[in-house]
């Protein structure tokens, strides 16, 4: 459990609205004992194309009050980050998750993914990403769908399907492989609790349903609540595929053995970076690639988030006791 702030801290999320900045400004802010209000900034051109570089663009909705507490993420939120501290004399204290692409020196506080290798006084890293889950969310959303699994046998396995981005590829073949590989784990006695993503893809997601209709699985059909933390909640076991740091950083957070599905991937920076995050989470023990069987382990639940959140909470204390100080010398 991290360390809280006091609660009538005023706090912003600042991000250009993609869910997986906010989720993740969101969840530090919470673990902070904070309720953040949420600021999303877009830019137009020629502000957009220098960002994180050149200045904040005019924007209506980012005016004093400037918060206690700023949670920048994004690199459309850089140059918005670099001026609220600017303008608030320094008062703000200015966290930033993600690298931020410029020198962490313009921020109080930086938190970035290890596999990014950025290195500073200020900057923490860790090998996942923080988010929202607690293990009391995780308890609510799996009584949610507890009755939707209740038939399905032990283990019972979360399998979170994500599809194609900018460094792997789902192809239909590559579908048709991992269907198998889950319908000879169901044949195994397991029942697979399987969520798709947006990212699957609809032929492929087709393919896994016709794989496992005639097997113990449920798969979500995109419509209705999300199960996905229900699932994770439930979960004796997870298979992931591997094109989501975020997707398998809360898998770990279960503390259940975590199964990694590696896709296809071309060469790149982006490619190498996720070749670290995986071969971090292998050594960490959390994970192991998926060999088309289940494996049992146990390992420490990986949760970076309060780990985050305790280094924010410690540094902001230093950094109002050094505003105090200051205020009695002038």
């Amino acid at each position: 459990m991290s360390q809280k702030l006091d609660s009538n801290l005023t706090c912003w999320v600042l991000t250009n609205g993609m869910a997986g900045f906010e989720t993740q400004g969101t969840g530090i802010a919470e673990a902070l004992g904070l309720t953040p209000v949420m600021k999303r900034v877009s830019p137009s051109p020629p502000w957009k194309w220098l960002a994180p570089y050149g200045p904040a663009a005019p924007d209506a909705g980012i005016a004093p009050p400037w918060p206690d507490l700023l949670i920048a993420s994004g690199r459309q939120s850089i140059p918005y980050a670099r001026m609220i501290r600017r303008k608030s004399g320094g008062r703000t204290f200015t966290v930033v998750l993600q690298n931020p692409r410029v020198a962490p020196s313009n921020f109080d506080f930086v938190w970035a993914p290890a596999h990014d290798r950025l290195e500073a006084p200020n900057v923490l890293s860790t090998v996942v990403s923080p988010h929202r889950l607690t293990k009391a969310r995780l308890a609510a959303e799996a009584e949610a769908f507890a009755a939707a699994v209740a038939h399905l046998p032990h283990p019972r396995v979360a399998v979170l399907i994500g599809g194609t981005n900018s460094v792997y590829s789902l192809t239909e073949e590559t579908a048709a492989h991992i269907a198998a590989q889950l319908g000879a784990v169901a044949d195994s006695g397991a029942g697979l609790m399987v969520t798709p993503s947006r990212r699957t893809g609809e032929r492929q997601t087709r393919i896994l349903k016709d794989a496992l209709k005639d097997k113990p699985a449920v798969v979500w059909d995109g419509t209705g609540a999300n199960p996905y933390f229900g699932f994770l909640g439930l979960a004796d076991a997870v298979i992931v595929t591997c094109d989501s740091v975020n997707m398998v950083g809360e898998a770990a957070f279960t503390g259940k053995p975590v199964h990694v599905i590696e896709l296809e991937s071309g060469q790149s920076r982006k490619a190498a970076k996720f070749r670290r995050f995986l071969d971090a989470m292998y050594e960490s023990g959390a994970a192991r690639p998926f060999t088309g069987t289940l494996e049992s382990w146990e390992y420490e639940p990986l949760n970076a988030t309060d780990e985050i959140a305790e280094a924010i909470a410690v540094r902001y204390a230093a950094h109002i006791e050094k505003q105090r100080s200051q205020s009695k010398k002038g």
